[in-house]
């Protein structure tokens, strides 16, 4: 469907008005209150619809935000910068569940709202050897192991970086999601990075305008957005404080998997991860195959494996046509596409899902499982 443009100023003065999260925007769509009727609506009328204050829908107020907003969409449509607004369909399916999720994400490159496996790596700006092994040998196992895989990260020094490389040499995408707005890159040594993330079919993905102020707090903000669009988040080398502990608690927050890597004891940079595994707030990580096996996830063949024959029913076809095309499809998108009544389609997807063709995700979605037919 083709983008209202004149809607646009709207949706980005809506998301970035004070307090507007997924959660806050959905309570308003519920209410009938869309972007336009926010900015441009009568404020005893909305405070009246919403509970609020009429205070909060302060005439001057929302005319600055619409004002910043005409600035920031002029400036987003010649950088060639995208916007995902929440509730529609080019926001990530994961970070959609999440109630204090941004509103809007504003993005370059390719960013997958239904990517297939996602995993969040992250850990301390400080990394040893040890930790860049450790990234570079996890990422590469797991590229040559998992379909559909994509990494993600801060882009920050440090193992975040390192994650980011691994996957442009595993020939993998990988997302970047920054703490300010896509008009500068942080840190400035990181622009090549950034540029080859694009290039190699990634994104770089932020909350934040171009006109926002950079501050510290902005990068622990990040984090939530990190965690809440991964499958699982593996911290690979962190202190008892820092950046990592706080998406590993996060993630854990969201009923997300945490995944750490274990270090010696007398080590700086293990003593957040030893930490996370004994208090059982993260599951130890040693290799790929301890992530496959935690989240389940089909493997790709081997070079030459023999696929078994079997024959499927035409209803079972074009579900697993529709799960391959789309990746983390729900019940409901299934039943649209397939016209099947919806005890019979969930009574297939579990047949699937015994018979290894299907695999369920988080949040009620299916995903294929490799040469499914």
């Amino acid at each position: 469907m083709k983008r209202d443009e004149d809607l646009l100023p709207y949706e980005i003065a809506f998301a970035t008005y004070r307090n507007i999260t997924v959660g806050t925007s959905r309570r308003f769509a519920d209410l009938g209150i869309g972007p336009r009727e926010f900015i441009e609506g009568d404020a005893a009328r909305l405070g009246a619809i919403t509970g609020l204050r009429e205070g909060y829908f302060d005439d001057k107020r929302r005319l600055e935000a619409l004002e910043a907003a005409r600035i920031e969409a002029a400036y987003i449509e010649s950088k060639g910068i995208k916007t995902a607004l929440a509730h529609t369909e080019t926001y990530p399916v994961r970070l959609s569940e999440c109630d204090d999720a941004p509103a809007m994400l504003f993005y370059i490159g390719e960013m997958d709202p239904r990517a297939g496996h996602t995993v969040a790596i992250v850990g301390t700006r400080h990394c040893t050897s040890y930790g860049l092994d450790f990234t570079t040998r996890l990422v590469s196992d797991l590229a040559d192991a998992v379909e559909g895989l994509v990494i993600l990260s801060g882009l920050a020094y440090g193992i975040d970086i390192a994650a980011h490389c691994a996957a442009l040499k595993a020939g993998v995408p990988t997302g970047a999601i920054l703490a300010h707005g896509l008009n500068t890159i942080y840190p400035a040594e990181h622009r090549n990075y950034a540029r080859n993330i694009i290039k190699e079919g990634g994104f770089i993905a932020t909350e934040y305008t171009s006109g926002a102020a950079i501050h510290r707090g902005n990068f622990l903000a990040r984090n939530r957005i990190v965690a809440g669009m991964a499958d699982v988040t593996v911290v690979v080398e962190s202190d008892i404080k820092g950046g990592a502990m706080t998406t590993a608690r996060i993630a854990g927050a969201y009923g997300r998997e945490v995944m750490a890597a274990p270090g010696r004891a007398t080590d700086q940079y293990s003593r957040g991860c030893n930490a996370l595994i004994a208090r059982s707030e993260a599951s130890i990580i040693r290799d790929a195959d301890d992530l496959i096996e935690l989240m389940n996830w089909p493997r790709r063949p081997a070079p030459g494996e023999q696929q078994e024959l079997s024959f499927l029913t035409p209803g079972q076809c074009a579900v697993i046509d529709f799960i391959t095309s789309h990746p983390g499809a729900t019940v409901n998108e299934l039943c649209a596409h397939t016209g099947l009544p919806v005890q019979h389609l969930t009574a297939l997807l579990f047949d699937l899902e015994m018979d290894d063709r299907i695999v369920s995700l988080p949040g009620g979605r299916y995903a294929p499982v490799v040469s499914a037919r």
